[in-house]
């Protein structure tokens, strides 16, 4: 199986045992720290890949180190993926787990890009028109982008709304020379 599918079982499997406990929000923010240590601690990522190191030992660890941190089910989650040596996953897993939560309350990350710099305000009422639009709770995620010119571009998934003026300058011009001129034979 490739790690994409692997890691997207393992979160389907947590996110049904945070949904029966109701503990969604909580898993989410411990598989989240667990991910954001492995990925900026490299001592931490070194220790729980290495085989040299025994799986009991990084268990004792990671109960020494969570314990107190993480709901039990969560902490049984971790030791459960170094028994089975996924414990590399736990980045993509957490990736995987957040997506499910999203798609369980109905919200919509959305890539937008504009060319200056939005105020909170702004931002807010965006988030609210393209929410209207797409059916879901739009959360946007602002670049700046200079060469837009003007407008906006917003990435919804898979679909692309291009409303940034550098667009319309390129139909425009697209048009003008396509256009047969009054007077030009041909």
């Amino acid at each position: 199986m490739r790690e994409g599918t692997v890691a997207r079982n393992y979160a389907d499997t947590l996110f049904a045992v945070a949904q029966k406990k109701g503990e969604i929000e909580a898993f989410g923010e411990g598989i989240e720290a667990v991910a954001r240590l492995i990925d900026e601690n490299p001592e931490f990522r070194l220790f729980l890949a290495t085989p040299r190191i025994a799986a009991s030992e990084k268990k004792s660890v990671l109960r020494k180190a969570f314990e107190a941190e993480l709901p039990p089910l969560l902490l049984n989650f971790l030791l459960i993926t170094v028994d089975k040596r996924r414990q590399r996953l736990l980045p993509f897993i957490a990736r995987e787990y957040h997506a499910l939560v999203d798609e369980h309350l109905g919200r919509l990350h959305v890539e937008v890009s504009v060319a200056r710099k939005l105020d909170d305000a702004t931002i807010g009422e965006l988030s609210g028109r393209l929410s209207e639009l797409l059916g879901k709770e739009a959360v946007p995620h602002v670049r700046v982008k200079p060469e837009l010119l003007g407008g906006v571009v917003v990435r919804a998934g898979d679909t692309i709304y291009d409303g940034s003026l550098r667009r319309r300058m390129y139909n425009m011009r697209r048009r003008l020379l396509a256009a047969d001129l009054p007077g030009e034979q041909a």
